[in-house]
């Protein structure tokens, strides 16, 4: 293909779990750009996420081109099959142009790092050859098989039709900078046009809260990524958009400003995922409107609380939660809005704002998809409050600190 598709400088990346909030979204990014930043939309969802609600990858691309349409956005935006691997990919094709290949349950898999070591030598230059050998032993196996689900996607929709992510953050210890360029080397070997990788960072990047850790750790660890992808591209012929993505980036807060900084030191671009957050605000926008909707709240409020484990069980690396933390319904059914709202609202300088009970809600949409209608109706009815909670939440609390 003459012009493959490149990823923007800046993209977001924006779960919306019911296809209702995919305007407000937007309206977030438009409101970027009258500021002079070009910060593009990449509306995602998980392949887990379609089966616990019973959608389809279509019904996102339908949302996300209405929006568009209706808003009259002329820039780029993208369809992100998030979390995909070779078994689940197939039913994004037709639907996406943006795919999130996550191969982390193949790291560790055996693997002979031999002819990988052989043809690196350059690579001794950052560690012990030793060292890489051990590093190309553990990823080996996961980027084949990135290599194998990339392979089956371009047979389908042909190369440079769309863009490329290797995740590797749902895992168990984060990768090292070296391991980085280790696994990007490996990456280019598999010929892989990898637009974006998403490492595990060092803290805790838990669902719906600010990240937990050390700040200037994080810092040093993500402006050493940086150094590293630069120097892939440099040297192994990756494509010069290839930039790192932030997952779980939602309500990260405290390293926003220390993200902005590094990407404007060394002109570097970023993609964030905020899957959830819109979700939440939706729920905001319910239980501020009141009536049904706060009734609506507290019931879905309850039913998760009730069902804890299963909620939790899928989310259980993303999310920490305190269940002694966590209120009894029949408390929760007497709050007022402004009572349910401070609670799950993400403000930190609330008292009442409450970690666990937005983090059980945020893994809680399950309760919401089996409500049907009931619940899809009143997104329609308290549209203003949520649209409203969405687009606020979007740009002040994440695209300003994180772009502007």
């Amino acid at each position: 293909m003459s012009n493959p598709i490149l990823l923007p400088k800046y993209t977001f990346g924006v779960g919306d779990r019911f296809a209702h909030s995919a305007e407000a979204q937007l309206k977030a990014c438009m409101m970027a750009g009258d500021l002079s930043a070009d910060v593009i939309p990449v509306w995602n969802k998980s392949n887990r996420e379609h089966m616990i609600i019973g959608s389809i990858p279509m019904s996102v691309r339908h949302a996300a081109d209405a929006a568009v349409g209706k808003l009259g956005w002329r820039k780029p935006y993208f369809c992100d099959a998030d979390h995909i691997n070779f078994d689940t990919v197939d039913r994004f094709i037709d639907a996406c142009d943006f795919y999130t290949i996550d191969v982390a349950d193949w790291i560790g898999k055996p693997a002979d790092p031999a002819a990988f070591v052989a043809k690196h030598p350059e690579l001794a230059q950052h560690a012990s050859l030793e060292f890489v050998g051990s590093v190309a032993a553990k990823y080996l196996a996961a980027v084949k098989e990135a290599g194998r689900i990339y392979r089956k996607i371009e047979g389908t929709k042909g190369a440079g039709t769309f863009v490329t992510e290797v995740s590797m953050d749902e895992t168990d210890s984060p990768q090292t900078p070296v391991e980085l360029m280790i696994i990007l080397a490996a990456i280019a070997d598999e010929q892989i046009p990898i637009q974006t990788i998403a490492p595990k960072f060092t803290g805790r990047f838990n669902k719906g809260v600010d990240y937990v850790g050390d700040v200037s750790k994080f810092t040093q660890e993500f402006s050493d990524d940086i150094a590293a992808i630069a120097f892939a591209v440099a040297n192994y012929g990756l494509p010069s958009t290839l930039k790192l993505s932030v997952h779980s980036g939602s309500d990260k807060f405290s390293i926003y400003g220390p993200i902005r900084q590094t990407l404007e030191k060394f002109d570097a671009g970023v993609h964030v995922k905020t899957a959830g957050t819109s979700w939440l605000e939706e729920l905001i926008g319910l239980a501020e409107g009141g009536g049904e909707g706060l009734v609506m709240a507290k019931e879905i409020y309850a039913e998760a609380y009730d069902h804890q484990a299963e909620l939790c069980k899928p989310y259980a690396t993303v999310i920490d939660i305190d269940p002694a933390k966590l209120p009894a319904p029949a408390v929760v059914n007497g709050w007022s809005s402004e009572q349910y709202v401070n609670a799950l609202r993400h403000d930190q300088s609330c008292p009442e704002f409450n970690p666990s009970l937005r983090q059980l809600l945020h893994v809680g949409f399950k309760i919401a998809a089996k409500k049907g209608n009931s619940y899809l109706d009143l997104l329609d009815e308290y549209k203003d409050d949520i649209s409203r909670n969405v687009t606020t939440n979007l740009f002040e609390r994440h695209i300003k600190p994180l772009f502007l």
